[in-house]
């Protein structure tokens, strides 16, 4: 059978992961360098930020396993993209991850950011506020059939871990992460998550107040009192024991019913309580309501007893019950973040079996998550100069690293200078140079 070409090997220093260096070039941003340069030992081969910084660079590419680093060991481009000068073994980089103590937790927490100090956080507008989203959400990562430290029953009935993530701004930038084990409650560590990440917005200095966003397994009456002053929540309520047909009672008399079609009444509104919490000077807030009556099924038939759905949130906005209610479902949209972590970064199935170890894998997966967010944003903000249409207002992460992480290059080196040449048909060279020379 006639082949079209025949394969050969030559000299060329040729690479798949020429987007590495943007990668490189968003991580500066992170000061992370900074971060531990007092740990610096001139006896010490790999210097903790070495481990860090090649874990990263594998988890940009979508690499979620010890042993891709193999493929690195050598590569210059990944090297000098990265600012490393060595690059460590599986073996060393498991082994040095589960060395890792608490305070290295702190300084990957403190490059995050510094990070996203330095990026434009999306804001949402409604009723004339402008606020920028902060979702927290537990969301299960299933690790079945492993014997990993903290593996458990989670309550999506699979065995694994149960972090808690919080995602900041309509871009969803991960602001904070901690792995928890499978059957940990969502609620046990819920205030010391809160103090942490409002201490990392206050060190954003944002423009503009946050809008907390939590489902109703966080409507604990603890949870009220580490809610700022200066910042807006939006809590859904647990109803726990309240009678649904109450609820329907109330609705008709204090609510407004919405237009819906046939079979089915609508009603949403506001009540007055006091915010749950310990404190004896509690505020008077409005709890949102939308309650809804159905009298007929998707069918048309008539009902024998009528169903009722009952939607409650604890809130703080000045807004009336409609935008309310919008802007939590807006909430929903955090279960893409998750899902670009899990499956377009491959982060789920975490690599070690030492707890401590994954949780510092999470926090590294958290900066590769950001840095990829960043070009991202750029290749919006640029997307004139890409080769195909992009009507999307945020670039999933999987499409970030399929175009411009996974892109061909040739590393040369010419007269004391260094290169990073492309394909003279490379579609996406002009919005990748433009995005380079913007950071």
């Amino acid at each position: 059978m006639n082949k079209a070409f025949k394969l050969d090997t030559g000299n060329d220093s040729l690479h798949s992961i020429g987007g590495i260096f943007l990668g490189g070039q968003v991580l500066q941003q992170s000061e992370i360098d900074h971060e531990y340069s007092a740990d610096h030992k001139a006896n010490h081969i790999f210097q903790d930020v070495d481990i860090f910084k090649s874990q990263i660079g594998l988890l940009i590419q979508g690499r979620e396993r010890f042993t891709d680093i193999s493929q690195f060991r050598e590569n210059e481009v990944f090297m000098k993209s990265l600012g490393l000068n060595r690059v460590p073994s599986e073996e060393r980089l498991r082994q040095r991850l589960e060395m890792m103590s608490s305070k290295h937790e702190s300084r990957l927490k403190s490059a995050n950011t510094k990070l996203l100090k330095k990026q434009s956080i999306g804001t949402l507008s409604k009723g004339g506020i402008d606020c920028i989203p902060l979702d927290m959400d537990v969301s299960p990562m299933d690790n079945s059939g492993s014997h990993k430290e903290n593996v458990s029953w989670t309550y999506k009935n699979h065995d694994g871990y149960s972090p808690m993530f919080a995602y900041l701004g309509t871009q969803g930038f991960m602001l904070n992460n901690e792995l928890r084990p499978g059957s940990q409650h969502a609620q046990k560590g819920m205030p010391e998550f809160l103090d942490e990440s409002f201490a990392m917005i206050k060190k954003l200095k944002l423009k503009h107040p946050v809008l907390l966003r939590l489902d109703s397994a966080h409507d604990a009456e603890v949870n009220f009192d580490h809610l700022p002053d200066d910042q807006y929540f939006l809590i859904k309520r647990n109803l726990r024991k309240e009678s649904k047909e109450q609820w329907l009672s109330n609705a008709r008399r204090l609510g407004r019913q919405l237009k819906s079609r046939d079979g089915k009444n609508v009603f949403v509104g506001e009540l007055h309580h006091r915010q749950p919490g310990n404190n004896e000077e509690r505020k008077v807030v409005p709890v949102i309501f939308k309650v809804t009556e159905r009298l007929e099924d998707q069918d048309g038939n008539r009902l024998l007893m009528p169903e009722i759905e009952v939607e409650t949130y604890w809130t703080n906005l000045p807004l009336e019950a409609e935008g309310v209610i919008e802007l939590y479902h807006d909430h929903g949209t955090s279960e893409q973040f998750h899902s670009e972590l899990k499956s377009d970064m491959n982060v789920e199935r975490l690599p070690s079996g030492k707890f401590k170890a994954n949780q510092f894998f999470l926090h590294c997966a958290m900066l590769a998550f950001n840095v990829l967010r960043v070009i991202g944003n750029h290749l919006i903000h640029n997307k004139s100069l890409a080769p195909v249409k992009i009507k999307v207002q945020r670039r999933r992460l999987r499409c970030v690293i399929r175009d411009l992480i996974f892109i061909a290059c040739k590393h040369v080196k010419h007269s004391g200078d260094e290169f990073l040449k492309f394909g003279r048909h490379c579609p996406w060279f002009k919005l990748y140079q433009k995005i380079s020379f913007s950071l």
